[in-house]
């Protein structure tokens, strides 16, 4: 299983931003359309965004749609998803994986948690 290790989470209030990482190896990354899921307090794996290999196309799940971007740099083999006007609902813990809304975990996650 590749390593992956996502990254950039911590406390926001309401109507705050961040941006997470995810990094993995170079061969595994630039070969695999990328997506973002993340668990939230009591719940089960909810598929966020996906972006293709290219960065060309991308799907959001609707609550985040045109709140939050996804973006990959093939070069750096880094994922990223930049999170703006957050909510109490988008608190979780974030994980990247690979495929196109494949709601998965892989590797290390990293934890949002939005309160006032």
């Amino acid at each position: 299983e590749a390593q992956l290790v996502a990254s950039g989470g911590g406390l926001v209030q309401p109507g705050g931003s961040l941006t997470l990482s995810c990094a993995g190896p170079g061969d595994f990354f630039r070969a695999h359309e990328m997506t973002w899921v993340r668990r939230g307090p009591g719940k089960g794996l909810e598929w966020v965004a996906s972006i293709t290999v290219s960065g060309v196309k991308t799907a959001y799940e609707a609550s985040v749609q045109g709140r939050f971007t996804v973006s990959r740099d093939n070069g750096k083999n880094t994922l990223y998803l930049q999170l703006n006007n957050l909510k109490t609902e988008d608190s979780g813990v974030y994980y990247c994986s690979r495929g196109w809304k494949r709601n998965t975990a892989e590797g290390q996650g990293t934890e949002v948690t939005v309160s006032s």
